[in-house]
């Protein structure tokens, strides 16, 4: 019987669910809730089309938002790439960095907002912290109408 290689450490807690090091905010500031529930998603896709009709635009480098205040129980967030951002790997990736730093600011958005982002290509080399900036700018803007 062949002697038993070395293998991957994939079971170890602090390879799959360690925490890193960055300090996250909390959607809800009394709860600290640090997740991205549903209840805060824009699943529909005529919930999608009334915030593009009805809402106003906040254009930036990397993303086209659109900012609607509506009758909602807390804000709820929609994200789309479009093919134009590259294929599915790039479009992905892109959602999941704008998932991410929205996460962080949801917090700081009023309970009414309905927004959708649809990202741009240049996204894709953008860095996190900019990205968080422009997130910020985005909700800065919708609370002021």
């Amino acid at each position: 019987m062949p002697a038993a290689g070395p293998r991957a450490v994939t079971s170890c807690q602090s390879a799959t669910k360690g925490r890193s090091g960055t300090r996250i905010e909390p959607i809800d500031a009394e709860k600290r809730s640090y997740s991205f529930p549903k209840k805060y998603r824009i699943l529909r896709t005529g919930d999608y089309r009334r915030v593009y009709d009805e809402g106003f635009r906040v254009s930036g480098p990397y993303f086209l938002a659109f900012c609607l205040a509506a009758e909602s129980a807390g804000p709820r967030i929609g994200l789309t790439a479009p093919r134009a951002v590259g294929k599915a790997v790039d479009r992905n990736r892109v959602k999941r960095r704008l998932r991410e730093s929205v996460r962080r600011q949801l917090w700081r958005l009023g309970p009414q907002w309905n927004i959708v982002f649809n990202a741009r290509r240049s996204m894709l080399s953008a860095s996190f912290d900019d990205l968080m900036r422009e997130v910020e700018r985005v909700f800065r803007k919708c609370k002021g109408g």
